[in-house]
């Protein structure tokens, strides 16, 4: 089966979207089912996927698109020329890694949406007013017109049941590759942190991350005393909507020596940041999966989080759970308090999201859709697209 991974996105930095593409081709790559796999992305983007798949088998191709507009031209890129591509490489399968523009009148073959969250809809602030307007457009259409949709998470599909009902039906939960070992890259410590404790937030920088909250439970903890004063607190994660006023509760609490905000950092070293923090902390008011709790209880971290529906559907016992209620620095800082009086815990293993589990259940889904849709797609002869022997393929589409 040959599977055409559309992962074209306006980051050149990873994010939950590109981490998830990542995730996706390694556990496509343990099926032998599986005969190609074709990643789609943009120029900007091939650095940080070359360097997370460096390792890959033959049997992936990556192809590279430069637009001159990456918020605009990705839309249009979407509507037009996924399905012109996906026909020249003679593609089984399409997978779009986050909700797309697509046009169903020029597919030839069974389309997959991975849906990671409804933030569109549920805090439209992370977006900007037209923003979240047309980013709502475009997760209702293609949601409805994807054959099928693989949600990361129970709570994400509940959502999706509650706003969609009709398009839940073609909905199945498939939850994210998380697997610290997999990248097989040695953790290496950070120089800005030698010698130093930290407390460690993996976030971009969106309203639903509440990192402005951390920032001010890490100075109360500091100021009274629960943490020393070298201790620092390291906020992993892309810049966004929320920036400004990050920095801003920053200079408010004199805090621009000890908060460290950190963008694009390699596998290896948030592997070891995870693994030597101090503690995680995770104030999300909501999230459609949680990769940082489920990677903090791989590594062994003392975890601080929201009470929240996906961090409780993969935190289990392994977290201290925080409700939205009273002082939220108060709870949070109470909270802090009693994770650091107990002894951290050991590394845990979860199999269930490992890549030889999760790529079995796309698998299955591949090939069932392609089955039982396959007499709706009149399937057309594209021309042969060679490609020379290696590991993997690159090319360049203009």
């Amino acid at each position: 089966m040959k599977i055409v991974i559309a992962a074209l996105s306006a980051p050149a930095q990873q994010n939950g979207v590109s981490r998830h593409a990542i995730n996706l081709v390694r556990a496509l790559l343990c099926q032998q089912s599986v005969t190609a796999i074709h990643l789609l992305a943009g120029t900007w983007q091939s650095g940080l996927f070359q360097n997370a798949l460096s390792h890959a088998d033959e049997r992936l191709q990556m192809h590279w698109f430069p637009l001159p507009d990456v918020n605009l031209s990705r839309l249009v890129w979407y509507l037009r020329n996924v399905p012109l591509i996906a026909r020249r490489l003679e593609a089984d399968v399409i997978h779009l890694t986050y909700p797309a523009p697509i046009s169903s009148r020029t597919l030839y073959c069974p389309i997959i949406l991975s849906l990671h969250d409804l933030y569109p809809f549920e805090v439209p602030k992370n977006f900007g007013v037209l923003k979240s307007i047309l980013a709502r457009t475009t997760v209702e259409r293609c949601i409805r017109k994807a054959n099928a949709i693989t949600c990361v998470s129970k709570n994400t599909r509940d959502q999706l049941a509650e706003r969609f009902p009709v398009e839940a039906r073609k909905a199945v939960v498939i939850p994210n590759v998380v697997d610290l070992e997999m990248p097989s890259l040695p953790a290496s410590e950070p120089q800005l942190l030698r010698g130093r404790s930290f407390i460690l937030c993996v976030a971009q920088h969106r309203r639903n991350k509440n990192v402005p909250l951390a920032i001010s439970v890490f100075e109360k903890a500091i100021r009274t005393g629960m943490l020393s004063a070298d201790t620092r607190l390291v906020v992993v994660g892309i810049r966004g909507p929320e920036t400004a006023k990050i920095q801003c509760r920053i200079r408010d609490l004199n805090m621009q020596a000890k908060v460290l905000l950190w963008s694009g950092i390699p596998e290896g070293e948030l592997r070891w940041c995870y693994e030597n923090c101090v503690l995680l902390l995770a104030p999300s008011t909501t999230e459609g999966f949680g990769f940082p709790i489920v990677e903090g209880i791989l590594a062994g971290c003392r975890i601080v989080c929201s009470d929240i529906p996906a961090f409780r559907e993969v935190g289990g016992d392994h977290c201290r759970f925080v409700p939205w209620e009273g002082d939220a620095i108060e709870t949070y800082t109470a909270a802090i308090r009693e994770a650091l009086e107990l002894p951290k815990p050991r590394p845990t293993t979860l199999p269930h999201l490992s890549a030889a589990v999760v790529g079995r259940q796309y698998s299955e889904l591949y090939q069932n859709l392609f089955c039982s849709r396959l007499s709706e797609f009149g399937i057309l002869q594209p021309p042969e697209i060679k490609g020379e022997s290696g590991a993997p393929v690159v090319s360049h589409f203009r």
